[in-house]
């Protein structure tokens, strides 16, 4: 998500741009599947746990590379934004919408996670940048009304208190996904923003980990079955690592604008895998709120982007 707020500064060859396209298609997908993957590998052991093991598992392959490759370490206050980092994109980000999905559909939830830049015009309203265009206002009526329309199909399930933590705990993750890419934006060239990620998965796993076992929101190692496993083996290596070695080709060598699509595609496939795996709840009503909801978001997104190509 963090894409929209990054600036390309060249055009590539042919070559490269056909690879970047075959790598956006895969982020588009992988990264629509993760809801999915989530919510089979939750499905036998605590949300927490299972958001741990595969940020460590990911992060420690990422440092692993990144210590093969003698990459400088952070230096001084440099620790204070990856840790800050960490706890936005990941601990809070990572953690709630996994634990979210325990509750809800993995299509709502990726619908929910889809609106951050919905967020962005919110909060840009008490930090000192209250204009907003026109275009933004309508993205943001556009996304309000979307998301009415999907809760409408979910009225009688608000009676259930699971369902009502997991959409609030959803709407937290959304929110602090959003100050994670402004503080993102500003911090950006103050340190390594690709061998933080590794640091970021790492300190997030290690406090997902304690806050799951304070918690007594864990299992034995041992009692974690195969297809947990599995799950969190595909999330971690396709979900974490091949998603974001594409994403960081797409970013390099196309337009934001084009690589930006990915935040509209994930919700789709993730509404379309989880009606099919888990036969999640799928109605006309619902894929129309959808729709609605993610051209609100594009609207907005498309108005930050005209605001950083003036800027």
């Amino acid at each position: 998500m963090e894409s929209v707020l990054i600036k390309k500064s060249h055009i590539p060859g042919r070559k490269k741009k056909t690879t970047a396209f075959i790598a956006l298609i895969a982020l588009c997908f992988l990264w629509g599947t993760t809801w999915v993957a989530s919510k089979l590998a939750i499905r036998y052991m605590p949300a927490l746990q299972m958001a741990a093991i595969r940020q460590l598992l990911a992060g420690s392959i990422f440092l692993f590379f990144f210590i093969f490759k003698k990459t400088e370490w952070p230096r001084g206050k440099e620790w204070i934004n990856i840790v800050v980092l960490s706890i936005l994109n990941i601990f809070l980000t990572n953690g709630l919408t996994t634990w979210g999905v325990k509750y809800i559909s993995a299509g709502l939830g990726a619908i929910i996670a889809a609106i951050f830049p919905l967020w962005l015009v919110i909060i840009g309203q008490f930090t000192g940048n209250p204009k907003t265009s026109f275009k933004t206002l309508i993205g943001l009526l556009l996304g309000f009304g979307g998301v009415c329309l999907i809760f409408y199909e979910h009225l009688k399930d608000f009676f259930d208190p699971g369902f009502r933590f997991g959409i609030i705990i959803s709407l937290l993750a959304s929110l602090s996904w959003a100050f994670g890419t402004l503080f993102t934006k500003k911090q950006v060239k103050k340190f390594n923003p690709y061998f933080s990620i590794s640091l970021q998965m790492i300190i997030a796993g290690v406090s997902l980990l304690l806050v799951s076992r304070a918690g007594g929101m864990h299992i034995p190692i041992s009692q974690i079955p195969w297809q947990s496993w599995t799950a969190i083996v595909y999330l971690a290596i396709f979900g974490s690592i091949t998603s974001f070695i594409a994403f960081l080709y797409a970013l390099q060598n196309l337009p934001t604008e084009q690589v930006s699509i990915y935040a509209y595609i994930n919700p789709i496939v993730a509404v379309l895998l989880g009606s099919i795996v888990f036969e999640e709840k799928l109605t006309v009503l619902i894929g129309i709120g959808g729709l609605i909801t993610l051209y609100g978001v594009y609207l907005v997104n498309n108005s930050f982007l005209n605001k950083q190509r003036k800027s």
